[in-house]
């Protein structure tokens, strides 16, 4: 299928590795320029490079994000090659705490890191993107900020404001050509689930293959309607079609990939 999105200029925020990266193999396969974004030098070049040795192009932004300064220079290295025409805004972090140990200072971490920073991207991307008429923002957000559990409040609440202020934009780009939208994930497999599940397993249960183990894993912590976590990959799906041209009639929408975890209708 053809996404219609050869020669499209597309910046991934967090893309040095996990969901980020997967975004960003998936959008170069269309033929998409990627600038791929991280803190660590080292782990961008090399995602580049792997971009570059399977024929796409790429090229590489480093900067925090956290801060004003390091927005700039992302934003600088980013437009240095061309307008940007997706902004896909995927950095984050989270910590396991609870209500009990989650300090008022771990609350202003996670909501700069997880809302601001996506703020301080969209402020530097979208005016050339207005420019242009046409573009795309796509926030990474989560099933935690629409059902959230009784762990990670700041993690909850910060998804849920992505969620909240990805419509506003919405309606703020009216009749520009940009669009506004979320990718909500659900319980996601990577290296680190799968270390976790591993680890875990001995002590609950869950037998001793991959396979069971997940499937054990997914019935008591994140049932679903697919029996088994998702992959990187079908996200960085999602993202590629509302990427593309094909998705013009669609903004200020939330999209789940989460196997029917989240239960709405």
């Amino acid at each position: 299928m053809d996404y219609k999105l050869t020669g499209k200029r597309a910046l991934v925020t967090g893309s040095s590795a996990g969901l980020g990266e997967a975004i960003a193999m998936m959008l170069a396969g269309e033929g998409v320029q990627v600038v791929v974004h991280g803190r660590n030098e080292e782990r961008t070049k090399a995602v580049v490079q792997r971009i570059i040795e399977a024929g796409g192009s790429a090229e590489v932004a480093i900067g925090d994000l956290a801060t004003d300064a390091g927005a700039d220079q992302v934003a600088k290295a980013a437009l240095a090659g061309g307008a940007i025409d997706i902004l896909v805004n995927n950095a984050g972090f989270y910590a396991h705490t609870s209500w009990s140990n989650t300090t008022t200072q771990d609350w202003l971490e996670v909501y700069n890191v997880n809302v601001v920073s996506y703020v301080r991207m969209i402020q530097r991307i979208v005016p050339t993107m207005k420019e242009q008429k046409w573009g795309r923002v796509i926030n990474i957000g989560g099933g935690l900020g629409i059902q959230p559990i009784n762990e990670l409040p700041h993690y909850n609440a910060s998804l849920a404001a992505r969620h909240n202020m990805s419509v506003s934009l919405a309606r703020q780009l009216s009749g520009t050509g940009i669009t506004s939208n979320v990718v909500a994930p659900g319980a996601i497999m990577n290296p680190g689930v799968e270390q976790w599940l591993r680890q875990a397993a001995p002590q609950k249960g869950w037998g001793t293959e991959l396979a069971e183990i997940e499937q054990q894993a997914v019935k008591e912590l994140v049932p679903n309607d697919a029996g088994r976590f998702g992959r990187q990959e079908e996200v960085a799906a999602a993202v590629l079609y509302l990427a593309s041209p094909l998705a013009d009639y669609v903004s200020g929408a939330l999209l789940r990939v989460d196997g029917g975890t989240v239960r709405s209708i």
